[in-house]
């Protein structure tokens, strides 16, 4: 298999600083809102705060998995495997966007890479991602927690898959 070319050296500069910039924005309002929510909320001990909004809650969830505790890993050597693995996962996602050929996927990589990052800093942090966002409500109660990094990873590759722009009939001619 071979690396495709990459496009123009501005633009993939241009394409690689989106992603970071993202990236780091993502970071801080992910670890800004889980220092707020776990240590200032004290949602560590109170456990739940219901009617956030309407069908949004805070609830407290250790994942020492990936999304939805999918391979949990309780031990340290499986905190290691994930963490390296998480970092392997940003890097690469964030060096990738230098291939992008256009800025929305570039960015979509970096909201990706400050997910991946903002979880992996929890992992340092706290050995577990701090998960506190519930949706329920309207009579429909939701088991599953999550947290700003997740919605980013999802969203980040939600922008990359994120079909570009139709040319007009008048701008094929």
């Amino acid at each position: 298999m071979r690396i495709p070319p990459l496009p123009d050296k501005r633009i993939a500069l241009r394409h690689v600083a989106y992603a970071i910039a993202t990236a780091l924005v993502i970071i801080v309002i992910d670890q800004g809102s889980k220092r707020y929510v776990v240590d200032t909320l004290d949602l560590r001990n109170v456990g739940q705060i219901n009617g956030v909004l309407p069908i949004l809650n805070f609830r407290m969830a250790w994942n020492t998995g990936v999304n939805f505790g999918l391979l949990s890993a309780g031990s340290d050597v499986g905190r290691i495997i994930l963490i390296t693995f998480t970092s392997v996962l940003a890097t690469v996602l964030a060096v990738s966007s230098a291939w992008c050929t256009r800025p929305l996927s570039a960015i979509g990589l970096g909201v990706a890479a400050g997910g991946a990052v903002g979880n992996l800093i929890d992992r340092f942090t706290w050995g577990a991602v701090a998960d506190f966002l519930n949706v329920s409500g309207f009579g429909i109660e939701n088991p599953w927690s999550f947290n700003v990094a997740d919605v980013a990873i999802f969203a980040g590759l939600g922008l990359l898959l994120w079909p570009g722009a139709k040319k007009t009939e008048a701008a094929k001619r």
